[in-house]
């Protein structure tokens, strides 16, 4: 038994010695006393190994020999288990309150970091304790799977995992919210990101993963993780593909939509007509998505659309006939894809402009 523990033993031996004497059990303010002595040994930082080491050493140093009252070995044993378990469910106690304030203070940060609500010279001091340098750029990559997670769910620690094995402590931070999975690295650590991307997909079968470019600095974190969130809802609205999205691979559709009245009006005025089809505007309009998409190569378009290539000419010469543009016109071509993909910004032709 150290010096150290004998703090926490205040009152053992006495127990013991009533124990054996009486063979009475511990009474309420007896083992509330323990509850609270086991607290303080878990918020001094000592081991509950060594505490309950101390304890037992303590049980030999003062076990009641030659006693003659109404207690025997069982009543001290039994007093020993008591007053043990009582300051182990103290010591447990602090430990899940330290453990729910570190939870409470990691999502405070992670939401000040992410919604950039905090000062930012602050914000960069509590970085630290979560391994972050808010002084280098950073990137943000945003997973969103079919369900929402949080810190706790087991697509998270399996991710996280995966993480840590491959880079170990590159200075990662891998949290959720609003129910995605959220991974912040240094912007000049592209694989880590990659990593991500790959691991979150494979965990939640099939997500898609948006990455935002690095930015500097402390407020770095917050603006690439509005470009990762942008990115995924273009991502979406454009009917894209691909499970892993790049904000850089994107910059040219916030350029498209910034005029949303300019853009509305090419969208009307070049596919406005096809509204005039049989079947309404969405066949050809995903006819010339599909076309687009294949380098305007009408045989891998038809495949896309399961028609066959005389089907496919068709279209597109109905399409000529409606808009007056021609999609294999190189001329015209660039007025088409670009009103194509505004519809799709837009949400036309299921929502008017």
């Amino acid at each position: 038994m150290t010096q150290r523990h004998e703090t926490y033993l205040t009152g053992y031996a006495e127990i013991l010695a009533e124990a054996a004497g009486t063979g009475r059990r511990l009474n309420r303010d007896e083992l509330e006393e323990r509850r609270l002595l086991g607290e303080q040994a878990a918020e001094a930082g000592h081991s509950l190994r060594g505490l309950v080491r101390g304890h037992l050493d303590a049980t030999r140093a003062h076990w009641p020999g030659g006693a003659h009252g109404a207690g025997t070995t069982d009543s001290v044993l039994a007093a020993v288990a008591q007053a043990v378990d009582a300051f182990a469910e103290g010591y447990e106690r602090a430990q899940r309150l330290a453990v729910r304030q570190e939870e409470a203070a990691r999502r405070e940060f992670i939401d000040d970091l992410l919604y950039g609500r905090s000062d930012l010279g602050r914000l960069a001091e509590r970085a630290e304790r979560f391994g972050l340098v808010l002084s280098r750029a950073h990137a943000v990559a945003v997973a969103q799977g079919p369900e929402a997670y949080d810190d706790t769910a087991p697509v998270t620690r399996l991710v996280e995992a995966a993480l840590i094995s491959r880079f170990g402590d590159r200075r990662i931070l891998i949290t959720t919210k609003n129910g995605q999975l959220i991974c912040i690295a240094p912007g000049d650590e592209d694989d880590v990101l990659a990593h991500f991307a790959k691991q979150a997909y494979a965990a939640t079968d099939g997500s898609r993963v948006a990455v935002g470019r690095p930015q500097p600095g402390p407020g770095g974190v917050v603006h690439s993780y509005e470009e990762a969130l942008s990115a995924l809802e273009l991502a979406e609205r454009l009917e894209l593909d691909e499970p892993v999205v790049r904000a850089a691979d994107l910059l040219v559709y916030p350029v498209l939509t910034r005029d949303r009245q300019a853009m509305a009006d090419l969208v009307l005025s070049v596919l406005g007509p096809l509204r005039g089809a049989r079947g309404g505007a969405e066949p050809l309009l995903r006819t010339l998505e599909a076309y687009f998409d294949a380098g305007c190569t009408a045989a891998e378009a038809a495949r896309r659309l399961s028609l066959s290539v005389r089907a496919l000419t068709y279209r597109l010469e109905r399409i000529h006939q409606l808009t007056g543009a021609n999609p294999a016109d190189p001329v015209h071509r660039y007025t088409l894809q670009t009103a194509v993909i505004g519809a799709r910004l837009l949400g036309w032709p299921d929502q008017e402009i």
